[in-house]
């Protein structure tokens, strides 16, 4: 679900919702609670995972505040590393960033001018 943000969320599981029907040969349509009524309900197979019991896999709704239009905003924490890509003629500085509402496995690279803004 990428709530309209540019390509940086990464997939994360929320919690295991109950298949109802098979739609086609990769669709499902899913039983969301209220709370998620305004995402549509029939996912392709490839954004599906069987549920393995695993208390990590679970991330809170509550915590994401999702606006009307389903975006939200991203925030920078912390940014835990640095390194230098260095390219034929040119080097790109970038550093590795941790984002709020994130695990530190979840963090991302992004360009350093780009955190300084």
């Amino acid at each position: 679900m990428r709530f309209g943000r540019k390509g940086k969320l990464s997939a994360r599981f929320i919690r295991p919702y109950q298949i109802l029907k098979r739609v086609g040969p990769v669709a499902y349509q899913l039983d969301l609670p209220p709370k998620l009524d305004r995402i549509y309900d029939m996912f392709h197979v490839s954004m599906l995972r069987r549920y393995r019991s695993d208390p990590t896999h679970i991330v809170p709704i509550e915590e994401i505040e999702v606006r009307p239009d389903l975006t939200f905003e991203e925030e920078p924490v912390q940014i835990l590393d640095r390194d230098v890509k260095v390219l034929r003629r040119k080097s790109i500085p970038l550093v590795k960033v941790m984002w709020q509402n994130h695990r530190t496995e979840e963090a991302t690279w992004e360009l350093e001018d780009s955190m300084l803004q």
